[in-house]
């Protein structure tokens, strides 16, 4: 874990252009996939962050050789001789319950220790078990860890999931591919990222269609039918959201090229309701703004709904935007850690329950604060940016998570900031 922080001069001007990278949220998937290809797979687009090198790990432990070259990975996972993932690494971050579905998928059988990550709340694993119990997995726990085993193999079936919960998806779909007929995943998660590990499920010889509406159905073939692919991971949506708010929170304008505007409408339309200018191209979003931010009204919903990973972004507009914004929470309970660091900035939020109130002010003062999670720890440096004086941003390890040079890539746009060495308690 790095214990740095950032450090940021604010009051400078953001505008020019940013390359969005690979979706952290696909390219962890598509590597879990890679499991199913029994070979030497490459993946080109990848993110150089941190979860992408616990992931690498992970998968070098289940028996795979992964080798890097600039943001193309290469996984052989021909070789491939164990289906138990270890805690210390597994403990680290959530996205690595991913591995589950094509464990089984291959093996018949997984052991995978209970995931940690980001401090959310209480994101139940359960959901991704009763799909995959409906394909005949059998599921038992042993001293923190997930047992799964098929006792009768795997049978096509059809899963309704409570929620649409995109790793749930994500597990059922990829377990599926290797099970005796037909299953059909009704209220399905619809994000772009499932749609990606789809287009690679069936470059490897998997039947999978619908990916990107409420209902998948997935064709079974057998393990001998799947082969390793070449697959190219679409750009992450949440960062092209981040660089978009730093565009309407400082006047852009800022450019955010590699990203399908189609995954942002609705954060697109939140701008542009809050007073932005915002343009369009085949694969950019550009983001400027000459009057001041209006207050909006927000409610985090399952794509193609407002992204809850961009709410943190968007409370920081609405902290700095003329009258009182409402935020509603609707997917993860802990989402609001965010309101009370920037409140120690001058922010005059207010929360009950899974509601927030967001009274604007003209000005933050810069200060010390910490990143609770992922996205948080983002929208504090912006906010750092737009304050007065200087903002430390503690916990930079969390940013890392899902960022990559995210110094960098705000120093290109005009940003004053940099990392220095965190001797801070936070740890």
């Amino acid at each position: 874990m790095s214990k740095e922080m950032f450090v940021i001069e604010g009051g400078t001007p953001l505008k020019g252009e940013v390359a969005i990278s690979g979706a952290k949220n696909s390219a962890l998937k598509l590597m879990a996939a890679a499991i199913l290809g029994q070979g030497k797979s490459t993946i080109h687009n990848v993110p150089d962050i941190s979860d992408i090198f616990i992931m690498s790990k992970v998968l070098e432990r289940l028996g795979a050789v992964i080798t890097r070259e600039d943001h193309t990975l290469v996984i052989d996972t021909a070789d491939m001789d164990t289906w138990e993932t270890p805690y210390e690494l597994v403990s680290k971050m959530r996205a690595s319950i991913a591995v589950l579905g094509p464990l089984v998928a291959r093996f018949g059988q997984a052991r995978v220790a209970k995931p940690g990550g980001c401090n959310l709340g209480a994101r139940n694993i359960d959901i991704h078990m009763v799909g995959m119990q409906a394909l005949g997995v059998a599921f038992d726990e042993d001293h923190g860890n997930i047992v799964a085993t098929t006792p009768n193999g795997l049978k096509g079936a059809y899963v309704a999931l409570d929620f649409p919960s995109v790793g749930a998806t994500e597990n059922t779909m990829m377990c599926a591919v290797t099970a005796e007929g037909t299953t059909t995943i009704e209220n399905a998660a619809r994000e772009p990222e499932i749609e990606d590990l789809a287009n690679m499920l069936n470059a490897m010889g998997a039947k999978v269609s619908g990916a990107g509406t409420s209902t998948i159905t997935v064709e079974g073939v057998s393990l001998s039918d799947l082969h390793p692919c070449e697959h190219t991971t679409c750009g992450d949506r949440i960062e092209a959201g981040t660089f978009m708010v730093a565009g309407a929170l400082m006047g852009g304008p800022v450019t955010a090229r590699g990203i399908d505007p189609d995954y942002l409408r609705m954060a697109i339309m939140k701008l542009t309701a809050m007073g932005c200018d915002v343009e369009t191209g085949e694969d950019w979003i550009t983001v400027s703004r000459t009057k001041p931010l209006k207050a909006v009204e927000i409610q985090t919903l399952p794509h193609p709904g407002f992204p809850t990973d961009l709410q943190a972004q968007f409370m920081l507009l609405a902290a700095v935007a003329e009258g009182n914004s409402s935020i509603t929470e609707n997917v993860f309970e802990n989402r609001f850690m965010f309101a009370a660091e920037i409140a120690r900035m001058g922010a005059q939020i207010s929360i009950e329950d899974h509601h927030a109130t967001v009274e604007g002010v003209s000005s933050l003062e810069g200060t010390g604060v910490k990143a609770t999670d992922l996205r948080c720890g983002a929208a504090l440096v912006l906010a750092g940016v737009f304050a007065e004086g200087t903002t430390e941003v503690h916990r930079a390890y969390h940013v890392d998570r899902g960022y990559e040079d995210y110094v960098g890539k705000l120093t290109k746009l005009g940003a004053k900031v940099h990392r220095e060495p965190d001797d801070e308690i936070y740890y």
